[in-house]
């Protein structure tokens, strides 16, 4: 749905990178748009023959449309941009420079980020950093997929065969030489954000989970603290009953005891029905998406 931004960003790209013409390619992926996104794609690619689109036939998510886009560039360098122009094109030809001196990833990290919200400025500064030390690989903070990557990461990522993209974990599972260079993030140049507070959950779980198994240690280690709180409190019976001869308490006890119990089994059990969910989805083995249509 980004019919007011698609035509400035096509002119700002082609300006930016103006010495790569005739040796350039603009893939864009239009993931089930309601507006008029599709119909401009269509009027571009037929007069621009560096233009090319991808319509999915239905909303898939915005990992998933990145994804299609990955798998169907020819480029020996891509880069990954939104089309909402909070990331800066002008910014590209910097990352390429970068890359020539030996890096396979230049990654765009932010200095700081206009008109959000201080909600998602507050969640999404903790979520990346909680992210980065509760798994084993070195995904960096500040950063979303604006980025550019060689042919040679490319083709890694592609043979990554989950459901639950994560492209950013991806990309830093890889390894190999990687750097950034910082920006500061605009706002919106038109239109609303596609990614409500649901989305941002879910995108967050499939982060955490896709790549640390931290939050099942969690749930057993949570185990073992509620039964050692169990255990006392069922010596504290033991006391009331036999020492004290409090008979009509202990069901304060017991009651506490259950309760809890439960409610760390129910926790646990979600925890585990998370991962058990995406073993499910990768096992169907259903594709990504589904292309209507795309240019020649």
């Amino acid at each position: 749905n980004e019919e007011e931004n698609i035509d400035l960003l096509i002119e700002r790209l082609e300006k930016s990178l103006e010495k790569f013409k005739g040796e350039r390619e603009f893939v864009f992926v239009n993931d089930g748009s309601k507006d008029k996104s599709i119909e401009i794609l269509k009027r571009l690619s037929k007069q621009k023959d560096d233009v090319k689109y991808i319509d999915l036939s239905r909303n898939f998510g915005h990992q998933i449309a990145v994804t299609a886009g990955l798998e169907h560039c020819i480029g020996e360098t891509v880069v990954i941009i939104d089309a909402d122009l909070q990331d800066p094109p002008e910014l590209i030809v910097q990352m390429h420079e970068k890359l020539k001196e030996g890096y396979d990833v230049v990654y765009a990290k932010r200095n700081k980020r206009s008109n959000e919200s201080f909600f998602k400025l507050l969640t999404a500064k903790y979520f990346y950093r909680i992210l980065k030390n509760i798994t084993s690989i070195e995904i960096p903070v500040d950063t979303g997929d604006f980025r550019i990557v060689t042919r040679k990461v490319l083709d890694i990522v592609k043979q990554m065969p989950e459901q639950n993209k994560y492209l950013r974990g991806q990309f830093a599972w890889v390894g190999l030489n990687q750097t950034y260079v910082t920006y500061d993030r605009d706002s919106r140049n038109a239109g609303e954000s596609g990614y409500p507070i649901s989305k941002m959950i879910r995108f967050a779980l499939d982060g955490i989970t896709s790549f640390s198994d931290f939050p099942l240690k969690f749930s057993m280690y949570l185990g073992f603290i509620v039964s050692g709180f169990c255990f006392l409190t069922i010596l504290y019976s033991l006391y009331a009953r036999f020492i004290l001869k409090d008979y009509v308490t202990g069901w304060a006890s017991i009651m506490i005891c259950v309760l809890f119990l439960g409610g760390v089994q129910l926790i646990s059990l979600g925890i585990i029905g998370e991962y058990i969910g995406r073993i499910a989805g990768n096992v169907r083995k259903r594709p990504l998406y589904v292309i209507r249509e795309k240019s020649e």
